[in-house]
């Protein structure tokens, strides 16, 4: 793949079961296995899906109004089975409101299209987590 297409962040052990994440901009977010405060993967991955489906949808809508709410609430069920541990009946729902008049009619007619399309084909978390898209993984010696 090309370099336009590549997205990476860099993770750095900063104590038991504790790292840093650091993007290519430099900003950094910490996560842990729950013992903490700091994000888990779980949470991580709820997020991203979440935010990816918003940043997505919130120009297509916001072209016809601003929304006066734009409000996210995500969540699954983690489970263990013959599979593995994994996530089941993952929910995002979306409390959103726009404002009255014309404009604001618009935008909440054109949401429900908006979200298929996210879900369907243009948010890419939610459609690698849709596809089950295989993740290699590889050792190198750090010395």
């Amino acid at each position: 793949m090309s370099s336009d297409t590549e997205r990476s962040v860099a993770l750095t052990r900063t104590g038991s079961s504790r790292y840093r994440a650091t993007n290519v901009r430099g900003t950094t977010l910490d996560i842990g296995d729950g013992s903490s405060d700091d994000f888990t993967p779980v949470e991580l991955l709820l997020a991203a899906l979440a935010a990816c489906t918003a940043i997505t949808v919130d120009p297509i809508v916001e072209r016809r109004a601003a929304p006066d709410v734009f409000d996210i609430a995500v969540r699954a069920d983690k489970i263990r089975d013959e599979l593995g541990n994994r996530l089941v009946d993952i929910r995002l729902l979306f409390d959103v409101a726009f404002p009255e008049g014309e404009a604001g009619d618009r935008a909440r007619v054109l949401l429900p299209d908006a979200l298929r399309q996210a879900e369907e084909r243009l948010c890419s978390v939610s459609r690698t987590v849709a596809i089950g898209t295989p993740v290699e993984v590889e050792v190198r010696d750090a010395r």
